[in-house]
Parts: structure tokens; C-alpha cells; sequence
């Protein structure tokens, strides 16, 4: 694995461990998991994207990751309703006015494992 790629499934693993263990935490905070399932799943598109050398902007935005994506990992695209659900909690969740709720919690990890399980296989799923 080259070394940038490497860093990103690093810091996506990070991102992951969070989500998990404050899903599970009591009492849990569901902002935490949507975020962090959301930072996991783009780092891991972005180290997909390194990975090719395919160039990506500074970007939130886990559809545009996906466009870019969608040629090297095609099965990626089976995810995309999802995925984008996820974006929204990027920014959003940070602030005031918008509360996640344990159902949403709960999908954002979701998808963030089926995700994660899907590039992982694809990159070696060695870190």
C-alpha cells in the first residue's frame, strides 16, 4: 500500500473506531457516530482515489467522491442513496439546530461498515 493511501485508511480507521465506540458508549452520542461514520467513509474514498492517482477536491461531499470512485470500484455505486445520506453529517451535525437520532446513528454506522468492508477489499485490508 503506498504510503499516502496507507495514512488515509489510518486515519479512516480512526474515524471508524469512534463511530463504534460511542455508539456503544452510554449514554451514547448519536452526533458523533453520524459524523464519524461519515469522515470514515470519506477518507476511505479518498485513499481509494490516491490509490489511482485520481485527483480529488478538498470536499465534503461523498457523491462527488463517488463520481470520481465509480470506475474503480463500480459495486460502489450499489451505495450511493446511502453514502450521500451521509454527507449531510459532514458539516451539519456540528452545529446547533440539528440533533441525530439513534435510528440515524445507527444507519450512518451501517453504512459506514459496508463501506468500509467494500474498499478494504479492494485496497488489500491491510493497514
Amino acid at each position: 500500500m503506498k504510503p499516502l493511501v496507507k495514512e488515509w485508511v489510518i486515519k479512516a480507521e480512526k474515524d471508524f473506531l469512534v463511530a463504534q465506540r460511542e455508539y456503544e458508549s452510554l449514554p451514547p452520542e448519536y452526533d458523533a457516530v453520524c459524523f464519524h461514520s461519515q469522515q470514515c467513509v470519506e477518507k476511505y474514498l479518498k485513499a481509494l482515489l490516491q490509490d489511482e492517482n485520481i485527483y480529488f477536491e478538498k470536499t465534503h461531499d461523498l457523491d462527488v467522491l463517488l463520481e470520481k470512485a465509480k470506475n474503480i470500484l463500480p459495486q460502489l455505486m450499489e451505495h450511493k442513496k446511502q453514502a450521500v445520506k451521509l454527507s449531510s453529517f459532514a458539516v451539519e451535525i456540528r452545529y446547533p439546530g440539528v440533533e441525530a437520532t439513534q435510528e440515524e446513528a445507527h444507519l450512518c454506522l451501517g453504512i459506514a461498515e459496508e463501506l468500509r468492508k467494500v474498499i478494504r477489499g479492494h485496497l488489500g485490508g491491510e493497514v
